[in-house]
């Protein structure tokens, strides 16, 4: 217990002297030596004390010959602070600012999956997936030869992908409420948007009922017309998919559909 007691005396003492020594740094206006720290506190993965002395060495050796590596230090900081978002922007400033340092490819392509990284689940606001994919482009068209290129397709794929299901899912709410005006809008949406989605069948599906679902539902006046685009909706859908797990089902629908019309 003795043995234990001085040990966490020691190691107390290794703490205070650790704050006390980063306190004086940080207080120091020698910039020189407050670099050398942060370089320090960087090399020993202490990147909270070494972001808050970079954010001010920023300023400070701006347009000197230490500018670069302190942009770079501060914005890999906040990446490794899990800072996604000011990570991006002083990644993407870093690729601006210096756009022929060797670093720059690196920068730009952290930017870009920075974005990817605060990308929701899908049921939320995609800004941050259009803002990855456009990043993410970008890169490839001006670094077309970099070994980053197949990530950063793949990349792509998945975020697209996440835009997709978004669609998807959107389009189905309409249909789920029984506003199927709506719904058939929103489905036609997403297939003109994504018309590989592998959501296809089930979206043609969906069309084709709404369609029907809307024609029943509507005044007599207007029964005629959306009967007809039931019609052709099921032509669109069977054609494409004639041997379709729906394609009794729609079948049904556009027999009553022609048979409603002969009867109007």
């Amino acid at each position: 217990m003795l043995k234990v007691r001085i040990l966490l005396f020691f190691v107390g003492l290794v703490l205070l002297s650790s704050c006390s020594q980063y306190q004086k740094v940080l207080k120091s206006n020698d910039y020189n030596l407050k670099y050398e720290a942060a370089v320090k506190y960087y090399e020993d993965e202490d990147y909270y004390k070494a972001q808050s002395l970079f954010d001010e060495l920023v300023s400070i050796f701006k347009g000197t010959d230490k500018a670069e590596d302190v942009l770079y230090y501060y914005a890999d900081c906040h990446y490794k602070q899990n800072d996604y978002v000011l990570a991006a922007y002083y990644f993407d400033n870093f690729a601006k600012t210096f756009p022929y340092s060797e670093k720059t490819q690196t920068a730009a392509y952290t930017a870009a999956y920075c974005y990817y990284l605060n990308s929701p689940r899908p049921s939320l606001d995609q800004t941050d997936t259009y803002k990855a994919i456009d990043a993410m482009q970008l890169f490839i068209n001006k670094y077309p030869e970099s070994t980053l290129v197949a990530e950063a397709n793949n990349i792509m794929e998945s975020l697209r992908s996440k835009l997709e299901e978004k669609s998807y899912e959107n389009a189905k709410l309409y249909f789920k409420l029984s506003d199927f005006h709506a719904a058939s809008i929103s489905l036609k949406n997403s297939i003109k948007e994504f018309p590989d989605s592998k959501y296809r069948e089930e979206v043609l599906y969906l069309i084709v009922k709404s369609s029907f679902l809307l024609a029943e539902m509507s005044i007599e006046s207007k029964q005629g017309e959306r009967y007809q685009d039931t019609i052709s909706e099921y032509y669109v859908f069977i054609d494409e998919y004639p041997e379709s797990d729906y394609a009794k089902e729609v079948e049904k629908m556009y027999t009553k559909s022609v048979n409603q019309i002969k009867n109007l």
